[in-house]
């Protein structure tokens, strides 16, 4: 047993299923008995009314017959009782009891019993209100400064204050700018209200102006009223504490000094009189209730705080004094004198827990025993010692660290493409040029083989395609269960997707005896969709601005044979051509020499030729595969395409610089219209309105500014994705061509990848280039670097937007340039070394000269437009001879030379 638990002197429990809040108890002296005893005053929800005087035999005695003085059904629920002189022509003490339309005053008073059954009380009624809006709380004090008698402030839930001088209705005012009623508090000291608003700011109102101010009968001000006399109703101070607060107290032990306290969400604040911060605490639980009591020491004060951990902590000021546990979390606490026993805490749980306890500390009782003492027998020891160790090792040698997992998995997913267009197209809201747009049918099955819990699937393809459905839930209650789902995908907006690839990705809890909720796993599957999907067969073009050549190790394969549906005649001569349109609007053409064994692809465009290129690579492979063909293998050796590609990233940050600027003047004119509404809102309000001076057409025309900004940021976002889509595109079109120039293994690829494709989504505050320039910085300084110098060198920490992109591809072609010299990608520890050894082909070493970046920046492109030495005589690759005409390759056998 803990020593700091609250020491239980009597408690109770109340009513069956019945609910409480804060308001719903008060201490005091209801029935005006002469030994001054306090009393227990709890009403519920449920409109009960109860009013004890514990009287325990010995302490931790539950609640006796007697001890329960009253229990009045009120048949309407009560929000709120207090104590006070609430009945004119005498200062005794009455019940004021608040309920949600209605305000009732009692007297309770007690009757000497002749018999054993002791005194007997009861309830008269001395007066009520009728209430005309619905009531949140109340207070009560001296208002005004009067003696002798106490006035109620009753808070509506639309924010009005309705003062009852005792038996009359005073008046009612509305606080500005309400929106939530909150705690509501009378500070007899400076005669104000005080009370915390939906804005989290503690606000002040004094009764003087409260008074004085314009009547409230209505919501919305009259003409007569504006016209009438009165005051407006403005705040006497204000202080912003940035949350909600649960509870407000004043506290004046003297007349010379008073506070209020204001307990928030996770804060605690003392103000004083005038609304400064006397001291705040930071609170690390969660409260639910509070009371500021009078301390043993001059110029402090002990406060109670209860929270949602069954704690009581006691401050003073902002020391923590004392810290007890409770069995319950109490909604309101107060400290009273209960028969004859000062200073003991009452406690309200909401649902009916009644404690009363004090603090303190009782002896523990419990003394040890004595153990035996024996001698040990250390050479059983030793023999135990080593059986658990040898057992201990053959289980790390059979399981490892981890448990070992079962080959067969918790779950199967596969997915299926179907070979065919959709007989109705799923394609709706689709912005492509063409008539109608194809979808295609992709079915996924899962299939578990133990129970497992909560399995969602997701399916992601790259935009612009879209899925008709990307999101399914399942429950696999029994094992060896089937599910198949079925969706459609089409292409929905007019440009190329960067991949042809989906994935399915199946989230899911595999439940456990240790852990009955589940272990959470993922399990995913790719699939790949038809290039007839986004294609369609087209005509050849002899021309194209952008062409790459790929070369092959085996005779060149028939393209009607790669591309069976992409055939657009059936002539043999023309097996060696073919055409692609793609929905979008591009057009591609691929070309496959009749003597040589090279494939060339060609386009108006540099980032259409990947997919057409990537499809070709793939084609290639499954066909040499299936004809037991295992040392096929591409290679390319022409000129790295780099100007291109930087043009690409060049059009890429200058949309998004032009959507910072767009988004710049979009704030500036919100700022300018809400400074004009401001104008306006000012003028119209005043009594005798100046005239407008233009504010309304200028109004207006900061309104038409800023709609059209709207729709060139919109407008800028979507050429913005646009334009990222397309950056992919030409970024897995150069990893593509830098693998097969340089033979790069499948993990180097990966690094590649790693480095130039690291986001999926293109934002302003992450953008493509920074990230992509840390990641190749980084590869120059470790796996790529020239020397140690290099890799002492640390990478910024913080990713901004450049300035501009000169030194991202300086990096990608100082990049391309090492690898050229015999680098290599690697991600291991000792990759940091200088790279020495010799490549074949003729590739030297890395050179240690630091003007290899000065070469690098003068001239980029020549050195990977002339990466292969030609002579005047002999025509370079790319299908250009040396007097600068294309080849005919139409009827004739392509004719490339080397």
């Amino acid at each position: 047993m803990s020593l700091f638990k609250a020491r239980d002197w009597w408690s109770t429990i109340l009513g069956d299923k019945e609910e409480f809040d804060q308001g719903c108890l008060c201490l005091a002296n209801v029935d005006n008995s002469g030994n001054g005893q306090d009393k227990i005053i709890v009403g519920s929800f449920m409109g009960y009314l109860r009013i004890f005087s514990p009287h325990p035999a010995k302490t931790g005695d539950g609640a006796q017959a007697e001890d329960l003085l009253l229990e009045v059904d009120l048949r309407d629920p009560v929000l709120q009782v207090e104590v006070g002189k609430f009945v004119s022509g005498t200062e005794m003490l009455h019940l004021a009891v608040l309920h949600s339309r209605k305000l009732c005053v009692y007297s309770v008073s007690g009757t000497l019993g002749n018999v054993e059954h002791g005194n007997q009380y009861q309830m008269k009624l001395m007066y009520e209100h009728n209430l005309q809006r619905t009531a949140c709380n109340m207070t009560y004090g001296s208002f005004g400064g009067i003696k002798g008698r106490d006035l109620i402030c009753i808070q509506s839930m639309d924010g009005m204050l309705m003062v009852f001088e005792q038996e009359s209705y005073a008046f009612g005012r509305f606080l500005p700018g309400f929106l939530l009623p909150g705690p509501l508090a009378y500070s007899s000291r400076t005669d104000s209200f005080i009370t915390v608003s939906s804005c989290r700011q503690v606000e002040s109102y004094k009764y003087q102006v409260l008074a004085f101010a314009t009547d409230a009968d209505k919501r919305q001000e009259t003409e007569q009223q504006k016209l009438g006399s009165g005051k407006r109703l403005v705040v006497d101070w204000t202080l912003n504490i940035g949350e909600q607060a649960l509870d407000i107290c004043i506290v004046s032990f003297n007349q010379s000094a008073s506070s209020v306290f204001v307990l928030g969400e996770r804060n605690f604040f003392c103000l004083k009189d005038n609304g400064q911060i006397r001291f705040m605490k930071k609170l690390d639980w969660s409260p639910s209730c509070f009371l500021p009591y009078c301390s043993v020491s001059e110029g402090t004060i002990n406060t109670l705080i209860a929270n949602h951990n069954n704690m009581l902590h006691i401050y003073q000021d902002v020391t923590l004094k004392w810290a007890t546990q409770l069995p319950h979390i109490p909604v309101a606490v107060r400290v009273g004198c209960l028969h004859d026993l000062k200073g003991v805490i009452v406690t309200l749980s909401d649902d009916g827990h009644l404690q009363c306890s004090y603090l303190g500390t009782d002896p523990s009782l419990f003394q040890a025993p004595n153990v035996e003492s024996r001698e040990l027998n250390y050479d059983e020891l030793d023999v135990e010692m080593k059986e658990l160790q040898k057992i201990i090792k053959d289980v790390n040698k059979s399981q490892g660290v981890w448990p070992m997992t079962e080959r067969e998995d918790d779950l199967n997913v596969s997915v299926v493409v179907s070979p065919n267009f959709d007989s109705v197209s799923q394609a709706t809201d689709v912005e492509v040029g063409t008539d109608l747009v194809p979808s295609v049918t992709v079915k996924v099955t899962l299939q578990n083989r133990v129970i497992l819990q909560k399995a969602k699937l997701s399916v992601y393809v790259q935009p612009p395609l879209e899925l008709t459905c990307d999101q399914f839930t399942f429950e696999f209650m029994t094992p060896d269960l089937t599910r198949t789902v079925s969706f459609s995908v089409y292409l929905k907006r007019s440009y190329t997707p960067s991949e042809l690839e989906g994935n399915a990705v199946v989230s899911y809890s595999r439940p456990t005896d240790r852990n009955p909720d589940g272990i959470p796993r993922v399990i995913q599957c790719k699939f790949r969709l038809p290039l007839k999907l986004i294609c369609l067969p087209g005509q050849p073009s002899k021309t194209a601005s952008h062409k790459i050549t790929i070369d092959t190790n085996k005779s060149p394969v028939s393209l009607l044979s790669l591309f069976p549906g992409f055939a657009s005649q059936s002539d043999d001569d023309q097996v060696n051509v073919m055409g692609f349109h793609f929905l979008g609007g591009a057009r591609v053409t691929l070309l496959a020499s009749k003597t040589s064994q090279r494939y060339r692809i060609q386009s108006e465009q540099f980032e259409d030729l990947w997919l057409i290129t990537n499809e070709l690579i793939l084609r290639l492979q499954e066909y040499f595969e299936k004809q037991g063909v295992k040392d096929f293998a591409c290679s390319f050796s022409g000129s790295m395409p780099l100007q291109e590609y930087f043009e690409l990233i060049d059009h890429h940050f200058e949309l998004r610089i032009n959507g910072e600027k767009l988004e710049e003047l979009l704030s500036e004119r919100a700022v300018q219209f809400r400074a004009i509404q401001r104008r306006l809102l000012a003028r119209f309000k005043d009594k005798t309105p100046a005239p407008l001076q233009h504010l309304d057409t200028l109004l207006d025309g900061t309104y038409k500014q800023v709609i059209a900004l709207a729709d060139a940021v919109e407008e800028n976002q979507g050429n913005l994705f646009q334009s990222f889509t397309r950056l992919k595109s030409a970024t897995h079109l150069v990893i593509l061509l830098i693998g097969l120039w340089q033979k790069l293994s499948a993990d180097q690829v990966a690094i590649l990848e790693a480095a130039f494709l690291p986001l999926q989504e293109d934002t302003q505050e992450l953008g493509w280039e920074e990230t992509v320039d840390a990641a190749i910085s980084h590869l120059l300084k470790t796996c790529l670097s020239k020397s140690s110098k290099e890799q002492a060198l640390n990478l910024n920490s913080q990713l901004n937007i450049p300035k501009d992109t000169s030194q991202l591809k300086k990096h990608i072609t100082l990049l391309c340039d090492r690898l050229a010299k015999g680098g290599r990608l690697c991600l291991s520890t000792d990759a940091a070394a200088p790279q020495t050894m010799v490549m074949p082909g003729g590739c030297t070493t890395i050179p240690e000269s630091d003007l290899e970046e000065r070469s690098v920046e003068q001239d980029s492109t020549e050195l990977f437009t002339n990466h292969r030495h030609l002579s005047a005589e002999t025509p370079r690759p790319g299908y250009v001879n040396n007097t600068g005409s294309e080849i005919e390759p139409w009827g004739l056998p392509l004719q490339l030379t080397n």
